[in-house]
């Protein structure tokens, strides 16, 4: 609604013009008059004195001396015109500037005549691109922020860093409620132009104060880190957590060896390579740190601990992936078995009409026909040899569940199973690539969380196999500026990749740490003095 005093502007605006040109008109008929009078004044006649009755004499040579003097009394210099040119002057110049002021204020309004009371409204595209930074923005902090915490929790406990982990709470609802109103966005709900315009500015506001959570946090989480005393502390925790991962990766290398004998790991490929490299970059700022440290330099000191923080935190992640992967495998060949036979069951509870389903006839026919495929298909790869059995687990469960009659309790079991690793597998991705991962693919695995939690099983799945697949295809089309250069190059590429530096200028930019966009690069490496 517009308010009163907006809508007064218009009208006051032009009476305010109309006012002054009415002065610089009057003015100037008023210096034109002061400059004609003088003139009317030299032709008139002067005034004729009376003659003297019987003046003769030396009265009357008085008489005639004034009478002669009169004229020339009566008379008008040039300078008695200086001042009224002067001000007639003046008063044209008043004019003239108003009549311009008035032109030119015109003439640079978006309406001609008229006085705009908002500014234009962005247009969706540019409001749909806002909107993704803002998410991709928000959900990098609160990442960064997750990571930073567990040093924090591990050096202090819970107890001292339950305001921060409330603060991250609360900063993730916002950026769930963020996701999810992208995602119906995206879905064309709503419809209405204004209100999908609402839409966007709902998510761009939910980021924002996702961040203004984090971000009041940040003074009081710097302070009980203890950056101005040193960094002693803080280095210890994340030199033990280093070496603790450097054991687990060397373990992990043969985890891998001999789970490529019997599965296919293609969702790990490369992934302890990557861990290798976020380990060295991490070997590299932990010395800096402790340099920086020692000599009192608390400010580089601080920027150094923050990079290799990120980097021990995203080896981590790259093993576990590996280790948690291979867990998962164990798991799912250990229940295809008995998936089988709760498949077969719920199939032959369908062909005797003890599970109601809401399908047709013919269309029931035609899904146990393919079910039974898909059962005997997995009953041989099982016996086979080398086979992925979360695949296999997929596949039991969907079939069955296209018949449309419940599943038995092992089903339900394989299908949270499966679900389960894909969303982790995508969140691993996604958390060790999010230099260059957009929001679609945030977008798409914050659904797949979402619908896990829901016990929509199969739903988690797609959303969360769509969503690697969408980060997998950002990070292709990035590319790798590093590419076939030393470790060190290489390092710093993967610390690029995974958004522990920000890429502002090419040896890499600040490290991130817990806090919102205001906060978080906050510890940066000090320039050089010269």
């Amino acid at each position: 609604m517009t308010s009163s005093l907006i809508r007064g502007r218009p009208r006051r605006a032009k009476t305010r013009i109309r006012a002054r040109v009415t002065h610089a008109v009057l003015g100037a008929v008023a210096g034109v008059g002061w400059l004609v009078s003088p003139v009317m004044t030299i032709t008139a006649p002067g005034p004729v004195p009376p003659a003297p009755a019987g003046g003769t004499g030396s009265a009357g040579s008085v008489a005639s001396a004034a009478n002669a003097a009169a004229p020339q009394q009566d008379g008008t210099s040039p300078a008695d015109l200086v001042l009224p040119l002067v001000a007639g002057g003046a008063a044209v110049v008043l004019g003239g500037y108003g009549y311009l002021r008035r032109t030119r204020r015109l003439r640079s309004r978006t309406t001609p005549g008229t006085v705009s009371v908002r500014p234009p409204s962005p247009a969706p595209a540019d409001s749909e691109r806002q909107a993704r930074a803002a998410l991709v923005q928000a959900d990098d902090c609160v990442r960064t922020s997750r990571e930073e915490l567990s040093f924090v929790r591990e050096r202090f406990g819970e107890a001292r860093a339950e305001p921060f982990a409330h603060a991250l709470r609360a900063a993730e609802t916002e950026l769930a409620a963020a996701f999810a109103i992208w995602r119906r966005y995206e879905e064309g709900v709503p419809q209405e132009a204004d209100a999908r315009r609402q839409a966007l500015v709902g998510v761009i506001g939910r980021c924002a104060e996702a961040g203004r959570r984090l971000d009041a946090e940040v003074p009081a989480l710097d302070r009980l880190r203890g950056w101005e005393q040193g960094a002693g502390g803080a280095l210890e925790v994340a030199e033990g957590r280093f070496r603790r991962l450097t054991a687990r990766t060397a373990a992990a290398q043969d985890t891998l060896v001999r789970l490529r004998q019997r599965y296919p790991a293609g969702d790990v490929t490369g992934y302890l390579e990557q861990a290798k490299d976020r380990l060295v970059f991490a070997t590299t700022h932990l010395n800096g740190a402790r340099q920086a440290d020692d000599s009192g330099d608390r400010e580089r000191a601080a920027a150094h601990l923050r990079a290799a923080e990120g980097a021990i935190t995203q080896a981590g992640v790259l093993t576990g992936a590996v280790e948690g992967l291979a867990d998962r495998l164990r798991q799912a060949a250990e229940l295809v078995p008995a998936a089988l036979t709760g498949g077969e069951a719920e199939l032959a509870a369908v062909r005797k009409g003890a599970a109601p389903t809401a399908l047709t006839a013919g269309e029931l026919h035609a899904r146990l026909v393919r079910a039974d495929g898909v059962l005997a298909g997995v009953r041989g790869e099982s016996t086979s040899g080398a086979y992925d059995p979360l695949d296999a687990l997929r596949r039991i469960t969907r079939a069955v569940s296209r018949l449309e009659a419940g599943r038995s309790g092992v089903l339900d079991a394989a299908a949270s199973l499966v679900a389960g690793g894909s969303v982790a597998a995508a969140e691993e991705f996604v958390s060790v690539h999010r230099g260059v991962v957009g929001a679609g693919a945030r977008a798409r695995l914050a659904e797949a969380v979402r619908s896990l939690a829901v016990g929509d099983a199969e739903g988690a799945d797609t959303a969360a196999r769509q969503a690697r697949a969408d980060a997998e295809r950002d990070v292709r089309s990035h590319g790798t500026p590093y590419a076939g250069a030393d470790g060190g190059s290489a390092a710093l590429a993967g610390a690029v990749l995974g958004g522990i530096l920000l890429a502002e200028d090419p040896a890499g930019g600040p490290p991130v740490g817990f806090g919102g966009p205001r906060t978080r690069t906050r510890h940066r490496f000090p320039e050089p003095s010269g």
